[in-house]
């Protein structure tokens, strides 16, 4: 709920918005992918926030480092513990906008392009990144691949397991977005 709060807080501050141009996601879906020569790893989860406002373009996303679920416990041990320190730095943010000026009120199927601040492990990296938005009768998705360097958040990964953890990995993020409502 703390997360909402400043989720919706965000969004609101960065223009005077009626509700009906701010759009949330309790439960966006993030997703990465590493294929290294020894092995490919693989996480996900549905536990980020995220929300969109339509008229400004803002937009914003949140996880919880260890949300991520693993095929393998030890996996997601190490990538807790040994790589993104997940009780120092428990969670990955990103605040930014959509470049365009794309009208996200009616309907269609946008290609857009996304710049902003990703916080990952303490540091913060300027993204410019591709996705899509798509909006149908007053709903909206929206999701996006793109490929992150480890090195570039500081990120670890000891040269015995050069082998087993890719240097850089691929995000994938998709959320479904309702209208906020006003009580």
């Amino acid at each position: 709920m703390k997360n909402l709060f400043l989720l919706f807080s965000l969004v609101i501050i960065t223009s005077a918005v009626s509700a009906q141009d701010v759009f949330s996601c309790k439960n966006t879906r993030f997703s990465f992918f590493s294929s290294a020569p020894l092995e490919d790893i693989e996480a996900k989860t549905d536990k980020g926030v995220s929300a969109i406002n339509v008229k400004t373009g803002a937009i914003y996303f949140k996880v919880p480092i260890a949300s991520f679920q693993f095929r393998k416990k030890l996996m997601q041990d190490h990538f807790n513990q040994n790589y993104l320190e997940s009780d120092k730095f428990p969670f990955a943010e990103f605040k930014g906008k959509v470049v365009e000026n794309t009208d996200l009120s009616r309907n269609g199927t946008y290609e857009v392009t996304v710049e902003g601040m990703l916080n990952l492990h303490g540091v913060d990296k300027a993204y410019r990144e591709k996705g899509t938005i798509t909006v149908k009768d007053g709903n909206i998705t929206a999701g996006s691949t793109f490929n992150i360097r480890v090195a570039d958040h500081r990120i670890d990964v000891p040269s015995m397991v050069v082998k087993n953890v890719a240097e850089v990995v691929a995000v994938t993020v998709n959320a479904v977005y309702t209208a906020v409502v006003n009580r």
